[in-house]
């Protein structure tokens, strides 16, 4: 990988107003933890919210934990991401394989220019690895916790290993 100030990730679920919105609040906040450079932004695979608020569920119990997500705004992912952003993070295995398809397709429009590598939210994280972050929408309570719960275990995975890359690439 390499990296310029600021690393840009892009947290990416089917409509980008439970799982995705919460992971890049909760991904940023582990990253300021760890005095990292990363900007974080959420987007969704389909346009089924555009420009819609969080889910109020999702709100709620994020705000429970500190984390404030209600000024976030859905949006679709553009083919331009794939060039602007340096990592685009899934929260299931479908939208990891519509990310790879779109991928193909930025390869064509972009190609040198492109740079975003696609991975699963749960990559690197000991807990929850290669799980999908079960989508809450016709879920309860619990199912926005469990949101939560693995966003906050993948976040702190992923921050653990954007630090290790940038340190390496920063004394390059």
């Amino acid at each position: 990988m390499t990296f310029q100030a600021p690393y840009k990730v892009l947290c990416v679920c089917l409509g980008n107003i439970c799982r995705s919105p919460t992971a890049e609040v909760v991904l940023q906040h582990a990253c300021q933890q760890r005095g990292l450079n990363v900007w974080v932004d959420s987007a969704g695979t389909s346009n089924y919210h555009p420009n819609k608020a969080p889910d109020i569920r999702s709100q709620q119990h994020a705000k429970q934990r500190g984390y404030d997500i209600s000024s976030l705004r859905a949006r679709q992912i553009q083919l331009a991401d794939f060039a602007n952003f340096d990592l685009i993070l899934a929260m299931d295995l479908d939208n990891l394989k519509d990310l790879q398809k779109l991928q193909q397709q930025a390869q064509q429009q972009y190609a040198h220019h492109l740079k975003a590598d696609v991975a699963l939210m749960s990559a690197h994280d000991p807990a929850y690895c290669g799980q999908a972050v079960p989508d809450p929408y016709y879920g309860a309570a619990q199912d926005f916790e469990r949101v939560l719960d693995q966003c906050e275990s993948s976040s702190a995975a992923w921050a653990a290993v954007l630090a290790q890359d940038l340190q390496s690439n920063a004394v390059k």
